[in-house]
C-alpha cells in the first residue's frame, strides 16, 4: 500500500517540534483580545513582545477516517494574574472530538460550551490525557515554570474556527489566586 503521507514521524517534547512539518509561533502580538487584563496586556506588550506559544502539526489530507496530529508548546508566564494561553479554537466541523496527551510541564484544559453554559478547567500534564468532546471550545493554559508540551489527536476534517473565539473569547479565565491556579467568570475581572 502506499500512502501521499508518511505513517511514522518523529517528535521532540523538549522543543515542541515534528521532524519536517512547519512550526507555528504565536508572540503575545498575536493574542490581542485573549486576555482577560486589557491593561497588563499593554504593559507588558510595552516591554516587548515574546514568544507564547508554538504548535507544529501533521496534517493528512482531510478524509473521512483519517486523523492528523499537532504538538504545542506554551511557555511559562502571565499577563496579569493570568497564565499565559493559547488563541483556543471550536473545530470548524463542530462534532469533531479531540484528545490532548500531556508530555512536559504543568498546565490545565479550558473547555466551554458554544453558550457559555457549561465550563470545564482539567489538569494537563505528563501522563494525562484530556478528552475534548465535540461542540466544545478549548484552550490550553501554562500555569507551571517550564514549558508546557502536549500532543492533540484529532479528526484530519475538524479543521479549526478561531473566529468564533475572537469574537466573544471564553467565558472565564484561568488565573493564579491565592498561589494556585483557579477559574473564574471573565466578567468578575472586568467590574
Amino acid at each position: 500500500m502506499e500512502f501521499s503521507f508518511p505513517l511514522a514521524t518523529h517528535f521532540d517534547p523538549v522543543t515542541g517540534t515534528i521532524e519536517g512539518y512547519p512550526l507555528t509561533a504565536r508572540r503575545l502580538s498575536d493574542l490581542q483580545g485573549s486576555f482577560a487584563d486589557e491593561q497588563a496586556y499593554q504593559r507588558a506588550l510595552g516591554m516587548g513582545d515574546p514568544l507564547v506559544y508554538t504548535v507544529s502539526g501533521f496534517e493528512v489530507p482531510a478524509e473521512e477516517g483519517q486523523l492528523s496530529y499537532a504538538l504545542g508548546l506554551i511557555m511559562p508566564g502571565k499577563i496579569g494574574q493570568e497564565y499565559y494561553l493559547t488563541k483556543g479554537h471550536f473545530h470548524a466541523w463542530r462534532p469533531a472530538a479531540e484528545v490532548y496527551i500531556g508530555l512536559a510541564g504543568e498546565g490545565f484544559m479550558l473547555l466551554e460550551s458554544e453558550d457559555g453554559s457549561q465550563n470545564q478547567m482539567l489538569p494537563l500534564r505528563p501522563h494525562h490525557a484530556v478528552y475534548v468532546p465535540g461542540h466544545i471550545a478549548h484552550r490550553t493554559v501554562n500555569t507551571g515554570s517550564v514549558p508546557l508540551t502536549y500532543v492533540g489527536v484529532y479528526p484530519a476534517q475538524a479543521g479549526h474556527d478561531y473566529d468564533a473565539i475572537a469574537r466573544k473569547n471564553f467565558r472565564h479565565v484561568i488565573l493564579e489566586l491565592d498561589g494556585k491556579p483557579s477559574m473564574i467568570e471573565r466578567s468578575e475581572l472586568l467590574r
